[in-house]
């Protein structure tokens, strides 16, 4: 289903915009007199035992809400469907580039109404976050989000690998020129059939982000007028570069031989727990599964090399995110334990201390999204490498990509883009041509569905690209 579909059917359901007061529903209490709220999620196995953490503190600290947890796979369909449906879940557990596009969609309560009824204006709650994630918590003037965990990706290296090849180990590479270089010290083929062996770096590895390639080169997805993909030389740029790790280590064949039986990050055949790739970019989780799959894998973290000259501190950001689906029954109620996930102990000197979503966060090992970190977070955290993720992403050049409505279908191209551009299918100008071409019209016909409904920003009012 396309977006601008999701979106028809969503306003058609739900009215527009989300924005109203806080509705208490009157309904008749069960059996133990809470309000259960039905709380949908993606996680499983050791996320999931967290999240359950977090929601036994919080039934321990009232006596009105239970929280019904149910892990879901394919939330955001699920999710959009039963809003359409009129049977939402109180909260659901959507990723960060989602909230633009479901409220967009009319598909999510705004939380305005419920932060401005606790005391404060919007603007106060979101300042608890560092910027970057406030920004995703927030779409057109108003938030409709809360974060539950906060993510950064940034550069991991095998520092195993660095000192065979004869690199400094404690010193990643600093600019693009010198990660080109190390990539190619940390290269090996086989001397007699020329194979490779061994990369320094694969960008389809994971290949979960591909825009993220032309923002650390310093392009732009979009401006106030609407896509930019193939106008931006930052981005022909970046795609030039990726094309060169096929060209220059034996064209895509030599590169699918080597990537065979590769296995994902949940597996212990993954290239960089083996050794076969010596550098990622990679989020903060990395971490525990690497305690699981390579117990004692000697790895490094920091910053993403300098490709914009000045730009040393810059980092892919992401979130999970609760929201209160359109409709939802007991909103105020699901309300209250986002409010109490978006809080911590800023004092918290023990684990028992942690409270809220510091809590969830030290359980999952990943950062906090707050700019204020109690001692005992970040004194003790599991991450050894936590202090890291929290500099870049309170960095002004830490980059979200899903600012737009628009960005579920925009990343689809850009990953189609990204495929024909590494397998040398396509060159990296034509490949950004042809997905612009498909981009221009599919904004066009968005931002034609925002102003009907008089959603589109004032910053938008340009002309569309037929």
């Amino acid at each position: 289903m396309s977006l601008p579909r999701r979106a028809c059917v969503c306003l058609a359901v739900g009215g527009l915009g989300g924005v109203g007061t806080p509705v208490l529903h009157a309904m008749a209490p069960p059996p133990d007199g809470r309000i259960h709220v039905t709380y949908w999620e993606k996680w499983t196995q050791f996320e999931e035992r967290a999240i359950r953490a977090v929601i036994a503190e919080f039934e321990r600290s009232q006596d009105r809400i239970a929280i019904d947890y149910l892990p879901v796979g394919l939330i955001d369909r699920k999710t959009i469907v039963a809003t359409a449906g009129g049977d939402p879940p109180d909260i659901a557990g959507l990723w960060a580039p989602q909230v633009a596009a479901f409220a967009d969609a009319g598909a999510l309560e705004s939380l305005d109404p419920y932060i401005e009824h606790d005391g404060l204006t919007p603007a106060q709650w979101l300042a608890r976050y560092e910027p970057v994630y406030a920004s995703i918590c927030e779409h057109n003037g108003h938030v409709f989000a809360g974060i539950s965990t906060p993510l950064v990706m940034t550069l991991h290296w095998n520092r195993t690998m660095f000192r065979a090849a004869g690199l400094d180990p404690d010193r990643p590479p600093r600019t693009l020129a010198e990660f080109n270089a190390y990539c190619r010290l940390l290269t090996k083929r086989d001397p007699r059939t020329g194979e490779i062996l061994q990369m320094g770096f694969l960008p389809q590895e994971p290949g979960w982000w591909p825009g993220i390639f032309l923002r650390w080169f310093g392009g732009e997805l979009w401006d106030a007028h609407g896509v930019t993909l193939a106008k931006d030389p930052h981005n022909l740029a970046a795609m030039e570069w990726v094309a060169g790790f096929t060209r220059d280590n034996g064209g895509p064949d030599a590169i699918n031989t080597f990537a065979a039986g590769f296995g994902g990050m949940t597996s212990a055949q993954n290239p960089f727990y083996t050794g076969k790739i010596a550098m990622v970019f990679q989020g903060v989780w990395l971490n525990n599964y690497i305690r699981q799959y390579k117990p004692g894998l000697d790895f490094g973290v920091g910053p993403w090399p300098e490709a914009v000259p000045g730009v040393k501190d810059f980092a892919m950001v992401e979130s999970d995110v609760l929201v209160i689906p359109r409709g939802a029954k007991h909103a105020a109620a699901a309300w209250e334990f986002i409010k109490f996930v978006n809080s911590h102990n800023p004092n918290a000197r023990t684990r028992a201390e942690l409270q809220g979503g510091e809590l969830l966060c030290f359980m999952q090992e990943k950062n906090s999204p707050m700019r204020q970190w109690s001692p005992f977070f970040t004194e003790h955290h599991p991450h050894p490498y936590i202090k890291e993720f929290r500099t870049l992403a309170a960095s002004p050049h830490a980059a979200f990509l899903g600012e737009v409505g628009i960005f579920p279908e925009y990343n689809r191209e850009l990953a189609t883009a990204f495929d024909r551009v590494r397998l040398l299918m396509a060159t990296p100008g034509q490949a950004l041509a042809d997905a612009q071409a498909r981009l221009d019209v599919a904004w066009a016909r968005y931002r034609r569905s925002l102003e009907r409904h008089g959603l589109l920003p004032q910053e938008m009012m340009a002309p569309a690209t037929p």
